[in-house]
């Protein structure tokens, strides 16, 4: 079984002697394990990292970015190993795993490469000049659902941006932790710039959060443990920037192509399980046209094959872990409870699935607006279609949750466009537009706060001086 380390100022570090394990949520095995990081381990990472980071901030910025470049290739050439390890860990189908799991950190990476020798660093503002700054030493904590995903997106930026990185990564899902650790090293960054320390939230993660070695916290996961960051870190008055959850709507139009719109739709709130922040878990529809969609959507989801995460021809793999399906199944069971019309699964697992953390992807219809299902993130395979009646109600009813992260509007261009930009969130997808690796992605509302991807995202991880001369 592998025995995991942290990796601190360069090098493989040894924790306590309790361990976590990590459970292939497809068999309920124990595949590895962790260790149980405690503070003292944040202590010496934070240590670590503050060593390494005048020399690191130092640096060249168009050599931090050739270094990134080095990284971005580095993670590139163990695509299989990266995505068997993710697959392995929490379930996502290893053709997705390759193209997305492994395949994003990569252009994530290499993105801010390139981004290092394009990007004002200084500028001029009447007399004074205004320096760009690395504000220091970053903790970032990752979770389970985009394991390396969210961790580079984090440490991309930074590095190129010259701070140094103490990370937690999420204990569900941790293994593509050290593989990065190694990538990093071999790129050239040097000792203490990248440090992991494994652990729980409670205890490592809390310790991050408030350490007053610590200049700024990057945390992405849910919104109430995004409300415990922030408490802790604002005793240090840190930056802090939340990537949390969301509840995004898919606004369809009565003038759109319905078929593309209805599967389009199926698809972003089953990709990964429907463990995706960003996903489209509410489909709204003309009421003139929801059985039409009906129709479309249960056709689409007829298509979504839900089985082993290693097999080639799995669309949907387990849920993360036991005690998420648990959590989804009573979403779905809530939710027949609450009167909304059940068209597609149910609770319980699949057929033939009597093992592991898998679920029935699932489609409700007739879902009112302040349902529980439509307003609580469920965070699983479980679309609300929602009808609705003319434009305005429908910006209403996508703008009236907690959440504003992502969202979609399918019709005439002129027409989603407005729609579009009526909707309080922070991304919006018109008519199945592509993702945009250089756009800044963020929440709205209680989605969270700051920015991740582009220049946008580079600067939420340095400070502006201004020099008067």
């Amino acid at each position: 079984m592998n025995r995991a380390t942290h990796w601190i100022g360069g090098r493989h570090a040894a924790g306590s002697s309790h361990m976590i394990d990590v459970v292939d949520p497809a068999t309920g095995e124990v595949i590895a394990q962790v260790p149980d990081g405690t503070p003292a381990d944040v202590d010496r990472a934070v240590a670590a990292a503050r060593a390494a980071f005048p020399g690191w901030a130092a640096v060249d910025p168009a050599e931090r970015g050739r270094i990134v470049g080095r990284v971005a290739e580095g993670l590139r050439a163990r695509t299989e190993e990266i995505a068997a390890t993710i697959t392995g860990e929490m379930g996502a189908p290893i053709t997705l795993s390759r193209t997305a799991q492994a395949g994003f950190p990569v252009a994530v990476a290499a993105s801010f490469a390139e981004l290092a020798t394009g990007y004002a660093w200084t500028e001029r503002i009447a007399d004074s000049l205004v320096v760009r700054e690395p504000i220091g030493v970053v903790g970032a904590i990752t979770p389970w659902n985009f394991p390396l995903q969210q961790v580079v997106s984090k440490l991309a930026p930074a590095l190129v941006a010259g701070d140094t990185v103490v990370l937690k990564p999420s204990e569900i899902a941790p293994l593509t932790a050290p593989i990065l650790a190694e990538v990093v090293a071999e790129a050239g960054v040097p000792a203490g710039v990248f440090n992991v320390v494994h652990g729980t939230g409670p205890a490592v993660g809390a310790a991050i959060a408030a350490h007053p070695g610590i200049d700024m916290v990057s945390f992405t996961g849910s919104t109430r443990a995004g409300r415990q960051v922030s408490a802790a870190a604002s005793e240090t008055v840190k930056r802090v920037t939340l990537e949390l959850g969301g509840k995004s709507a898919n606004v369809i139009l009565d003038d759109a192509d319905f078929p593309e719109a209805v599967s389009h739709g199926v698809a972003m709130t089953f990709t990964n399980g429907g463990q995706v922040c960003g996903a489209w878990p509410r489909m709204l529809v003309p009421a003139s046209r929801q059985e039409e969609a009906v129709e479309l959507a249960v056709a689409a989801a007829s298509a979504y094959v839900v089985g082993d995460p290693a097999d080639e021809a799995t669309h949907i793999g387990p849920m993360a872990s036991e005690q998420h399906r648990r959590r989804v199944n009573g979403y779905i069971e809530r939710g027949i409870a609450d009167g909304a019309r059940l068209v597609f699964g149910g609770p319980g697992r699949p057929a033939g699935l009597d093992a592991g953390a898998y679920v029935r992807p699932t489609i409700f219809a007739d879902v009112a607006p302040d349902a529980v299902i439509a307003q609580e993130e469920i965070f699983g395979p479980v679309l609300t279609i929602i009808p609705y009646t003319g434009d305005d109600q429908a910006v209403e009813i996508a703008n009236g949750t907690a959440y504003g992260l992502t969202g979609a509007v399918f019709g005439g261009h002129d027409r989603a466009m407005a729609v579009a930009r009526r909707l309080r969130t922070g991304q919006v997808d018109v008519n199945g537009a592509g993702w945009n690796v250089l756009a800044p992605f963020g929440g709205y509302k209680q989605s969270g706060n700051g920015r991740e991807f582009g220049r946008h995202g580079l600067e939420e991880y340095l400070e502006v001086k201004s020099i008067q001369v």
